[in-house]
């Protein structure tokens, strides 16, 4: 599990590629290193999926084969049908938060990020409490959820013009005009198995987004969608017994007719996602204490 640092106006310059290389490649090597292991499954969650999803390519093009399998949690690779972020990234857009990065030193700060994404769902994540807390007075119930989208995070100005204007302006690591670390890099080149997951209310990474994304690789794909959205869509414990999720081996159509055909199972994906993976994660071993070997 990869922490990310939470940065400041010293890295306001770290780029792309400085994520790749000191989030992607150093975590693998260290993991592969601390459990004695010659390949890892791994998970990028949203920007983190794009970013692993480069990483792929990128160790396609130099036969790295350290990655055994890749799963992607609501995560987009192809930004044709980003949903309503994309109003942010024309050039005009672009633009408008540069300048605000820069009034904040180089980097977007959390509470915009915050805002932005709130907007999207102004009526669950904004009035709805305006409604509850302000005037009817009441506290809002306890949720683990809640507390996790109050711990809010900055982005460095070079990473985050990078993200919005080669991914979501110029749609380039699906189109295969992406340049990273000095190789153009291609998707489908990308023949290891990929687990996508998408949520229908997603209004961050779209179900049909990630439909594209999926369909963008060039091996064996599963995807599936589950219920709700960005957050509960994806951290659905089975024991809740919320929500659903929807399956269909043929990725060949457009998202409607995936949607057309696709079968629904109550309850978490979670074991769905689980019997996928257990085939390529060998044999259980007792559980490692984090930071021995």
């Amino acid at each position: 599990l990869v922490s990310w640092v939470n940065p400041d106006e010293d890295m306001a310059e770290a780029t792309f590629e400085d994520y790749l290389r000191e989030g992607v490649y150093a975590a693998v090597e260290a993991a592969c290193k601390a459990a004695d292991a010659e390949q890892v499954n791994t998970v990028g969650y949203c920007i983190g999926g794009t970013l692993l999803a480069a990483a792929l390519a990128h160790m396609a093009k130099h036969g790295d084969n350290r990655i055994k399998s890749a799963t992607f949690f609501a995560s987009q690779a192809d930004f044709k049908c980003a949903g309503d972020l994309l109003v942010f990234s024309d050039n005009s857009g672009i633009q408008y938060l540069e300048d605000k990065m820069d009034a904040h030193g180089g980097v977007l700060d959390a509470q915009t990020m915050a805002d932005t994404f709130n907007a999207l769902r102004s009526n669950d994540l904004i009035w709805n409490y305006v409604v509850d807390n302000y005037y009817m007075g009441k506290h809002p119930p306890p949720f683990d959820l809640l507390y996790w989208n109050a711990d809010q995070t900055r982005m460095p100005k070079a990473l985050h013009l990078f993200y919005l204007r080669r991914f979501y302006r110029d749609n380039a690591l699906a189109e295969g005009t992406l340049t990273v670390l000095g190789d153009t890099l291609s998707l489908k080149d990308v023949h290891i198995p990929i687990f996508m997951q998408s949520s229908k209310e997603d209004h961050i990474a779209p179900a049909p987004s990630v439909y594209r994304s999926a369909r963008a690789f060039g091996g064996p794909v599963e995807f599936i969608v589950a219920g709700s959205g960005h957050i509960a869509g994806v951290i659905n414990h089975p024991d809740a017994n919320k929500y659903q999720y929807w399956t269909n081996p043929n990725l060949k159509g457009a998202v409607e007719d995936w949607f057309a055909f696709a079968h629904e199972t109550p309850g978490s994906w979670w074991p769905h996602w689980d019997a996928w993976l257990a085939p390529l994660s060998g044999e259980d071993v007792p559980a490692r204490t984090p930071g021995e070997g």
